[in-house]
């Protein structure tokens, strides 16, 4: 059998599908979970040349009396004007992408590095990964747990599904699709499955062929270097 390879998993599913659920899983097997969520916290963190580059472009207003960044004053200034959340993605994204990709590269040979983006497939990046799972459930189902684990209305959750990309899209983007409809133990089960798949992609050659997707940011291009992409080779 051939020597074990790290592989590249890409993550990611609606809001209260459950994709952190399914993170927690494949972490308990053995998986490194980078988390851009994190990620987008740590690069803004006191102190980080990340804060300063926001205060410095929105004011001291948008800090909490701590020092930390206050999320909710920062909302109010960019959600609403589209221009300045550009400008404010310009300066997270790009930290968020070293970051991630420091923690790829340095991963032993043989990992199994699962980045876990809720925007994966909204930001075109789906062609970083060799595979891609989305964590899927009927909106009636998300609605229900967002209300119950997150306190919305149904309203709220139904507002917040919405804004979200189109359930359709990101299942066309699936190499694999978790259905997390049923019970916590028929969730398990199909991890457990996916599980044997990557293990299986770890002892077999990387495959440079028709499967390689064609979108913007494939592999080998510089897209594909800032998300600490190795070429497939």
């Amino acid at each position: 059998m051939s020597e074990a390879r790290t592989v590249l998993v890409g993550l990611t599913g609606g809001i209260g599908a459950g994709k952190s659920t399914v993170a927690r899983l494949l972490a308990d097997r053995g998986a490194l979970i980078l988390d851009a969520d994190v990620a987008a916290r740590e690069v803004v963190a006191p102190g980080t040349e990340g804060l300063a580059a926001i205060v410095k472009e929105f004011g001291d207003a948008v800090l909490a009396p701590d020092g930390a960044l206050d999320r909710a004053a920062l909302a109010n200034v960019v959600f609403a004007d589209q221009s300045r959340r550009a400008v404010l993605n310009g300066i997270v994204h790009p930290r968020v992408r070293a970051w991630m990709a420091e923690r790829v590269m340095a991963a032993p040979e043989g990992s199994v590095v699962v980045q876990d983006i809720p925007l994966l497939v909204e930001s075109g990046l789906t062609s970083l990964f060799e595979l891609v799972i989305v964590v899927d459930a009927a909106d009636a189902v998300r609605i229900a747990r967002l209300v119950r684990d997150r306190g919305m209305t149904e309203a709220e959750a139904s507002a917040r599904i919405a804004a979200q990309a189109p359930r359709e899209r990101r299942l066309a983007a699936a190499d694999v699709v978790i259905n997390n409809d049923g019970t916590p133990e028929q969730l398990a089960d199909q991890v457990a499955a996916l599980w044997d798949r990557i293990v299986t992609l770890r002892g077999t050659p990387r495959q440079v062929s028709d499967d390689v997707r064609k979108e913007p940011g494939g592999a080998g291009s510089a897209q594909s270097a800032e998300w600490g992409r190795r070429p497939r080779s």
